[in-house]
């Protein structure tokens, strides 16, 4: 293992996952930059208002045009310092960065039509990437989600023919299967119920927040919705019984989680694909990992890095009690994403289609 892959968690508290991972939830990352870009505005077709954040490469003389489109974790968006300094760290290695924010999330963006994102609702994702194609037809895609946001461009790629200009993704610390994640997540061992109760309150609070838009008379009676539900909704799958499952049509919660689970759609993936978790991951046991280490055993286009320690996103590095600016995952992310730039040029060299100077 070289020295960029080389993973020495900070030492005071760096080898536990629940530490890790409360960190990352209330700081972030450590002297974290503001990058500067552009808000993009989309009108989607079911009256919804979609909002992506644009930013430019730092750097000049890059000869490959490449467009890094971020989905965050639950209730993130552009603003999440984990995905500030990220955004920070790939502009500085001159590649452009795309970043959707949910639906909801954002405080200064209303929302303007009965829902707000979901698990397995793609189309958000969808529209940011065919809206910068529109803007840079000739540019090269490599998509990167974090948590949730891995599960939806896991699925994204994997529900039907994507455009070619899509060269790979990376997703980071996914749980893979819905269905059985919730299922682990309602058991009080390890403090998954902590973890499920702060989720819970998350999408509740942005659904309250909307509430004039989201629970408006005509909306509660065509979805069924009861807004007493939905604010004693204690747990995700009380939550999504009250609001979510009904918003999106579907039957049974069951139902809902089998459609949402990247798991269910990873075998028609085209694209080289990289997948990291890390084992002391309290919002993903090791159980959900099985079905991605057996995954990537037997398909050669995907590759699958576990690490011991990391925690959910967290993944900071070096010093005894603060720890480095930059993680580990932001160098290695920078790292994975030139490997799959250099990888399908190498395949465009192979079929004849790019041509290269020896100096």
């Amino acid at each position: 293992m070289g020295p960029l892959w080389k993973y020495i968690p900070t030492r005071l508290w760096g080898f536990s996952g629940h530490i890790q991972t409360i960190i990352h939830s209330i700081i972030g990352r450590v002297k974290c930059p503001w990058p500067l870009g552009e808000r993009v505005y989309l009108a989607l077709t079911d009256g919804s208002t979609l909002t992506y954040d644009l930013y430019q490469p730092l750097i000049n003389g890059v000869e490959d045009d490449i467009t890094v489109a971020i989905c965050p974790g639950i209730g993130n968006s552009s603003e999440s310092v984990y995905i500030r300094t990220f955004v920070h760290y790939a502009q500085c290695h001159g590649y452009r960065c795309a970043v959707l924010n949910h639906i909801g999330v954002l405080d200064s963006v209303q929302v303007t039509s009965g829902r707000i994102f979901t698990y397995g609702h793609t189309d958000d994702y969808s529209a940011m990437i065919n809206h910068l194609l529109k803007k840079y037809p000739t540019t090269n895609i490599v998509s990167v989600g974090f948590s949730l946001g891995g599960n939806l461009i896991s699925k994204y790629l994997g529900e039907a023919s994507r455009p070619k200009n899509i060269i790979g993704g990376v997703s980071i610390c996914q749980g893979y299967n819905a269905v059985v994640a919730t299922q682990w997540l309602l058991k009080w061992q390890n403090f998954h119920r902590f973890y499920l109760y702060v989720l819970t309150e998350n999408v509740k609070s942005i659904i309250l927040k909307h509430r004039h838009v989201l629970l408006a008379d005509d909306i509660k009676q065509r979805y069924q919705l009861n807004e007493r539900d939905i604010s004693a909704a204690a747990t995700l799958p009380e939550l999504d019984e009250a609001y979510t499952r009904r918003v999106h049509n579907f039957k049974t919660l069951k139902d809902l989680y089998s459609w949402s689970s990247s798991l269910n759609y990873l075998a028609n993936i085209k694209r080289p694909m990289v997948f990291v978790n890390a084992r002391d991951d309290p919002l993903v046991p090791d159980t959900l990992l099985n079905p991605i280490r057996e995954f990537t055993n037997s398909h050669n286009q995907s590759l699958y890095i576990e690490l011991a320690n990391g925690g959910h996103l967290g993944f900071y590095e070096g010093g005894l009690i603060y720890p480095n600016p930059v993680t580990w995952l932001d160098r290695a992310l920078v790292s994975l994403i030139g490997g799959i730039v250099m990888s399908h040029n190498d395949l465009l060299v192979a079929k004849g289609s790019l041509t290269t100077t020896v100096i």
